[in-house]
């Protein structure tokens, strides 16, 4: 993860993410002083925000589609008992 290098050969995706992470830690007080780094080098490895985020997203449209076709059940319902 950290060495550099990437599954090609080249440079690692993650690894800018790393060095800026390392450098903050290397000079900080407290290593709470490079948390956002911290959480910039995870997000790159393991995409966890990302994933959530597309998750309730998705949740989101499914809920929308729930409440649309019980909407259309409801008024063919409606136009049903009307005619």
């Amino acid at each position: 993860m950290a060495s550099g290098w990437g599954i090609d050969g080249s440079k690692g995706r993650c690894y800018d993410f790393w060095i800026d992470f390392s450098d903050c830690m290397s000079r900080c007080r407290e290593p709470k002083d490079c948390s956002l780094l911290r959480e910039d080098y995870l997000e790159c490895l393991h995409h966890t925000k990302e994933f959530q985020r597309r998750n309730r997203i998705y949740k989101e449209e499914q809920r929308k589609l729930r409440a649309a076709e019980r909407e259309a059940k409801e008024g063919k319902h409606v136009d049903t008992a009307h005619a």
